[in-house]
């Protein structure tokens, strides 16, 4: 294989990715020189208070200033006995001997590549692939032997030649020296987040120190004061040392991907990436799938014959054309439903997106010859043994109720079909009402003598082009907001083309606004439209006027909605304290804050009860825990500790209620959509 270049964006990346950590190790070691003078100081001014007045008041003080330092000092210093242990549970390691025909492969593109062989090898359940190495305070220092690990949700949906390429290109990781920097970054990283997360026995540590006399109480206070300046000084560090690792890890992806094209050519990697997103959809589909089948003590033999079928299942369903018994997903498809014209360079993105990909990968011009498109599952023995032993390790730390029984694939495709369309709308929408509601106008005042348009025309493609390029706009002005207001970090960004500076978002956010309320009000004139279609049909078929109430129905809930689901959202963030150390005093007036919230949800409990709305929706389970909590009122905290029963309960009811009010909206929605199909379908049998 011919020598990559590094590019000059390459080389200037690293560059600021090693100054970065420098700068990091810079800052740390001041930090600690000066603690340590802090704590050489307190420790000395303290003794000497107690020398000079030896007193039981001098003695708790001089004690609390010795110990100022000391915080201090062992916060800084305490990251060293944390230990890392990296879990491998869901790992299979395989070896040459089990897989000659996979080894084969790995063998032919380490001589192409001209890289070393892995450390190991691994399986996982998962669509990926990736490198990954021992990372510790050593492999700073020595040469570490990186780990190939290869996810059986990839195999089971690329051919042969896309999957060499996929792992020609994490061996292009494999060469790459840079990867050590990422090294250092982990680390760093290690350091970084134990300062300023993994804080928890250390606040206990210093409550503990608090209350041990009011006059440690005092020096703990000024301790925790200036550990805050230092977290936000490490909150400054850890943004310059990971933006500009990011920035490096884009460029060696990049980089990765023009070996993988100098090996197969640019089109294997190029059709892979462009079906990994479905792939992966499918495969969590899949498990999302099998985690609702839990309370049917139900599981899959092989779940890779189910995500195989979900991804082609899908894929039909998108009108996305089938090769080799595999999606060919085209760029068109991808960005099928993205009118957005807002660019912002991500800064926190390890990886380039697909789209800058494929363009790079194109430019090489290396055309693949001779691709092997059989399925990439025939690499290995026994590919049915493997993906089933693996399937039984998905499924090991599942609790089921009684005796677990497996679902054949006819059965598994069974239900997926029917969940899929009861979740879904008529295809005769094409789309537009699948992230759109009816825009809401006055049922009763529509006047029904104009010429009605064609459900083609209504449903056509530049009808559901303009649903979709407003919801992109509108999404353009929440982020152009966010930068407006400083909450979302950036500088510039392109729209349309034309870059702008944070002092331009007001005008364009004024002239964004103008464009989505005139598209709006074109979407709103088509919804009436079709109205006037349905009722038309409604009429035409003789049938009881039920179209209007379902109308009227749908906007009442919809108005309410954001009302109700507020409860749910308040609630969420005010019981956020149970996550965190908080004092005794803390937790009961938090909770005493949370009563009227309480008083909210469980009227919506009680309305959600009573309606019919929601009765499909309403499980055994769910309406036990909602009858259990409405039963009185709930004490969670007791003398010391929470009542984690009853916590418990608080969180599956007001979880529960954000999930029946959602599932409400869409049953409301799809009812009123399925009547207006029936119509069409009766005029149909009609005529």
């Amino acid at each position: 294989m011919k020598e990559i270049k590094i590019s000059q964006e390459f080389k200037n990346q690293t560059i600021r990715a090693v100054l970065s950590i420098i700068l990091f190790v810079i800052i740390y070691l001041l930090m600690l020189v000066l603690a340590v003078g802090l704590t050489a100081f307190c420790v000395y001014t303290g003794v000497m208070l107690i020398v000079i007045k030896p007193m039981i008041i001098t003695l708790a003080l001089g004690i609390g200033l010795a110990s100022l330092g000391v915080l201090v000092l062992f916060f800084l210093l305490k990251f060293i006995f944390k230990s890392h242990k990296v879990d491998r549970s869901h790992l299979t390691e395989i070896k040459k001997a089990d897989e000659p025909k996979l080894f084969k492969m790995i063998d032919d593109i380490i001589k192409e590549v001209g890289t070393d062989f892995p450390k190991k090898v691994y399986l996982s359940s998962d669509v990926n692939a990736s490198v990954f190495y021992d990372s510790s305070f050593w492999s700073m220092l020595f040469p570490i032997k990186k780990n190939l690990q290869i996810g059986l949700g990839l195999v089971n949906t690329v051919t042969q030649s896309e999957l060499k390429a996929i792992l020609s290109h994490e061996f292009g990781h494999f060469s790459q020296k840079t990867m050590k920097v990422g090294s250092y970054v982990y680390n760093v990283n290690q350091v970084i987040f134990n300062l300023l997360v993994d804080n928890e026995a250390y606040d206990e540590l210093l409550q503990k120190w608090a209350n041990a006399s009011g006059y440690f109480s005092i020096f703990v206070v000024i301790a925790f004061k200036i550990i805050e300046g230092i977290k936000w000084v490490l909150k400054q560090v850890y943004d310059v040392v990971n933006k500009s690792y990011m920035a490096l890890s884009r460029e060696m992806e990049f980089h990765a991907d023009e070996i993988a094209a100098n090996v197969t050519g640019y089109e294997p990697l190029k059709d892979s990436l462009l079906r990994l997103h479905l792939t992966d959809y499918s495969f969590n589909s899949v498990l999302s799938f099998y985690d609702k089948k839990i309370a049917d003590n139900l599981k899959s033999d092989n779940i890779y014959n189910d995500h195989l079928f979900v991804t082609n299942f899908l894929a039909k369903e998108s009108n996305i054309q089938l090769n080799n018994n595999l999606p060919q997903v085209s760029e068109k498809d991808l960005n099928k439903f993205n009118k957005s014209k807002l660019v912002i360079k991500d800064q926190w993105a390890s990886h380039p997106s697909t789209e800058d990909r494929v363009k790079m990968l194109e430019k090489t011009g290396l055309s693949q010859t001779n691709p092997n498109n059989e399925p990439a599952n025939l690499l290995f023995t026994d590919i049915e043994k493997t993906q089933n032993e693996i399937t039984q390790k998905i499924f090991t730390n599942v609790v089921y109720s009684g005796e677990c029984s497996t679902l054949p694939v006819e059965g598994f495709q069974s239900y997926f079909k029917e969940d899929y369309l009861k979740n879904t709308f008529s295809k005769i929408y094409n789309s537009y009402y699948d992230i759109k509601n009816p825009l809401f106008f006055d049922v009763q005042h529509i006047e029904y003598n104009t010429e009605h348009a064609q459900l083609e025309d209504l449903f056509s493609q530049n009808k559901v082009d303009e649903v979709y390029t407003a919801v992109s706009l509108q999404s353009d002005i929440e982020l152009i907001k966010q930068i407006s207001d400083k909450t979302l970090d950036v500088k510039t960004f392109d729209y349309e083309g034309i870059k702008y500076f944070k002092q331009d978002c007001q005008a364009l956010l004024s002239k964004l606004k103008k464009e989505l309320e005139i598209l709006n009000e074109k979407i709103r004139s088509n919804d009436i439209e079709i109205f006037k279609y349905f009722k038309s049909k409604e009429q035409k078929a003789n049938l009881n006027p039920l179209l209007e109430n379902l109308y009227i129905h749908f906007f009442n809930f919809d108005k309410e909605f954001d009302t109700k689901y507020d409860v749910y959202i308040q609630l969420s963030i005010e019981l956020q304290f149970t996550s965190y150390t908080t004092p005794f005093e803390q937790i009961r007036a938090n909770f005493n804050k949370i009563e009227p919230l309480e008083k909210r949800l469980k009227k919506g409990i009680t309305e959600i009860l009573e309606s019919q709305d929601y009765q499909v929706e309403l499980t055994k389970e769910i309406k036990e825990n909602f009858e259990l909590y409405l039963s009185k009122k709930w004490q969670y905290f007791g003398i010391d500790t929470y009542e984690n029963d009853n916590l418990q309960m608080l969180f599956s009811a007001v979880n529960n209620y954000a999930f029946l009010l959602s599932r409400g909206y869409f049953l409301t929605k799809q009812k009123l959509l399925n009547y207006q199909v029936e119509l069409i379908n009766t005029m149909k049998n009609n005529n």
